[in-house]
């Protein structure tokens, strides 16, 4: 079986404004480097459906998603834009994108579940990892991974699920969806004191949260995932593996201060690669997040998808 990836035009319409970092050319990037490398001929190449605004609800409140999508339809028909908060804007394209990338995420769960495709990655933006149960902020207006994790467990029926964040920013949203579902085990690293200032306490017995101090470097990294992370992956023993794949932690990334390079990245996509053999089979998703420095964000997810795709 393959390795799926999975990506949609629709996201790149998006647009939040010139000089914004969360931009359509970001996803220009990583395709741009896929086609350089010859890494794109390794990968199973796939489209994804819309999601229904029903799917939305495994994640989030029925009045946040009525608000939400009488806001982003209101902007689609009138072409205009409105601002969630000085960072989050939507414009008359976010809500085809948003629920593209939402639907992508799903698609993605069932082709693995299914066995179509070992593992997927999504290369999908708005990202969502921020989004809270009724919140948009931090660029993100629908929680894609979670509503995957909660689609692989309501929906498909599996039993215990794993998320696993290592983006440079806390991912407070899927922590708010998720805290306390002993279903699923969250097990991130970010920067400490870094927006949106949480997770230094976790809402739940269910979360391993890994505050690091800025200028962290890789090899501190890889000590603390060894530490925390695996012993708990391994007890927990998932049936699948989301993954919040954020690289802003990358050295060369102005949102975030930590140090990390294309091989940690690698390592620990193997390491997380190494627990999805032993416990489920392989089955992994994982979902396009941070990375703001368009070459060091090819770089990082071709490092990722070559460990995803056995290369």
């Amino acid at each position: 079986m393959t390795t799926a990836y999975y990506t949609h035009n629709d996201c790149r319409l998006h647009d939040m404004g010139a000089g914004h970092p969360e931009c359509p050319q970001r996803l220009d990037a990583i395709e741009d480097h896929l086609l350089a490398t010859g890494l794109d001929i390794a990968l199973d190449r796939r489209d994804a459906p819309l999601a229904q605004i029903s799917d939305l609800r495994l994640a989030h409140s029925e009045h946040y998603i009525l608000e939400l999508d009488e806001v982003l339809t209101h902007l689609a028909d009138t072409n205009d834009r409105h601002y969630f908060d000085p960072d989050t804007v939507g414009c008359p394209a976010t809500r085809q994108a948003m629920l593209r990338a939402a639907g992508t995420a799903i698609a993605a769960t069932d082709a693995v579940i299914d066995g179509s495709a070992r593992n997927a990655f999504c290369a999908i933006r708005p990202p969502g990892h921020h989004c809270t149960r009724e919140q948009t902020m931090g660029f993100c207006f629908i929680n894609n991974i979670a509503v995957a994790a909660r689609h692989a467990l309501d929906v498909r029926g599996l039993e215990r699920v794993a998320i696993i964040d290592f983006d440079v920013h806390h991912g407070n949203g899927t922590e708010d969806i998720i805290a306390g579902d002993e279903r699923v085990l969250m097990a991130s690293f970010f920067q400490d004191q870094l927006y949106p200032f949480s997770g230094g306490v976790p809402l739940g017995e269910n979360m391993i949260n890994v505050a690091v101090p800025a200028y962290t470097r890789g090899p501190a990294i890889r000590e603390l995932i060894e530490a925390n992370w695996l012993p708990r992956l391994d007890a927990f023993k998932p049936q699948m593996i989301f993954i919040s794949a954020g690289f802003d932690a990358h050295r060369e990334d102005d949102l975030g201060q930590l140090g990390l390079v294309e091989a940690d990245y690698a390592w620990i996509t193997q390491l997380l690669v190494d627990v999805a053999d032993r416990h489920c089979g392989g089955k992994i998703v994982s979902c396009l997040e941070g990375g703001y420095s368009l070459s060091a964000l090819a770089r990082s997810v071709a490092a990722h998808l070559r460990v995803l795709a056995g290369l």
